[in-house]
């Protein structure tokens, strides 16, 4: 039997008792957090603990901790971090900071059971970019982009944390706020060569999430979540083969009931639906969407293995350097 096509979330702090039946008989393959789940670290590691049980396996359990405005886990339990482009022109030596931030971030995650965390955001910023997005990226430099998420990652695997690059296939080019209104980018196929390059860097990775954004260039009709060709591109051109998942299936860029959305998703190449609200009736219809094709589950065995081991390590040494790098 595969694992459900599907990560799912929660509503509150604790898991309800209908919750963990559905929980049991739908087997997502992964569970995703929110500041709603979060109150302190014991509550969080029982709420992590259950969600594993519910599903009778180790399941991923995933979150958003970029830090800045995009971070579930904070302030006086956990550590506060500066947005990513900041950092980025604050440090001293970025690349060390960066890295530093990881160990850091996953730190935090390892104690609260949580062992995904959904960076780098590999988007290229422009002067243009969104404001819900723009500081989240690392710089307007693919460069500069490829490089900080590749030292992001190296520190988050230190600390037993895997990632999830993010928006594929870029959406630096997006003047909207995807969670309200579907971003449309009119750039020619040549210039999002830019766009790509960071995600082309870190390909090795073994988890991506999709961009709700339409590429005119790649598909004039569809964001790259329901679009066959950007898919395509994803795996061809960009040559990403770990496990693709799609952003929030709920974010208002996307049109029709949050099942037709994720069957569109599948039908265009996403492994997985991302559903984030904890509304159980939406995870209900969410769960109709099945099982994992035959490739998928082979991602998605790969992806669950590939999370790495934690290495202890001076924790105190290391806040010292990063509190001195950004001075």
């Amino acid at each position: 039997m595969g694992q459900g096509a599907f990560i799912l979330g929660c509503e509150g702090t604790a898991l309800t008792a209908p919750e963990a039946a559905f929980f049991a008989q739908a087997d997502p393959w992964g569970f995703i957090l929110f500041s709603r789940n979060v109150s302190d670290p014991e509550q969080l590691r029982r709420l992590t603990g259950a969600l594993r049980e519910a599903v009778g396996r180790e399941a991923p359990v995933l979150i958003d901790q970029e830090g800045g405005r995009v971070q579930r886990l904070r302030a006086p339990h956990w550590r506060e971090f500066l947005p990513p482009m900041e950092q980025c022109e604050r440090a001293r030596d970025p690349a060390r900071a960066m890295w530093l931030r990881g160990r850091l971030l996953a730190e935090d995650l390892h104690g609260a059971g949580i062992d995904v965390n959904c960076v780098p955001g590999l988007d290229v910023a422009r002067a243009e970019t969104h404001p819900f997005l723009r500081n989240r990226c690392f710089s307007e430099d693919a460069e500069t982009v490829a490089r900080m998420g590749r030292a992001l990652v190296e520190g988050l695997a230190d600390g037993g944390v895997a990632p999830v690059m993010k928006h594929l296939p870029g959406h630096g080019r997006g003047t909207l706020d995807s969670h309200r209104a579907l971003p449309r980018v009119s750039a020619s196929r040549a210039d999002l060569e830019t766009d790509f390059a960071p995600f082309r860097a870190l390909r090795d990775l073994s988890m991506g999430m999709s961009a709700h954004i339409v590429m005119e260039a790649l598909d004039p009709d569809r964001p790259a979540t329901q679009s066959p060709e950007a898919i395509r591109v994803i795996r061809e051109e960009i040559g990403f083969d770990g496990l693709l998942m799609t952003d929030d299936i709920s974010m208002e860029a996307l049109a029709g009931s949050v099942a037709d959305r994720g069957t569109a998703a599948l039908a265009a190449g996403c492994d997985l639906v991302l559903h984030c609200n904890g509304d159980l009736r939406e995870m209900e219809t969410i769960a109709a969407l099945g099982e994992m094709d035959a490739a998928a589950q082979a991602r998605a065995d790969r992806a669950a293995d590939s999370r790495p081991g934690y290495r202890p390590v001076d924790i105190a040494a290391l806040e010292a350097e990063f509190r001195h790098l950004l001075g």
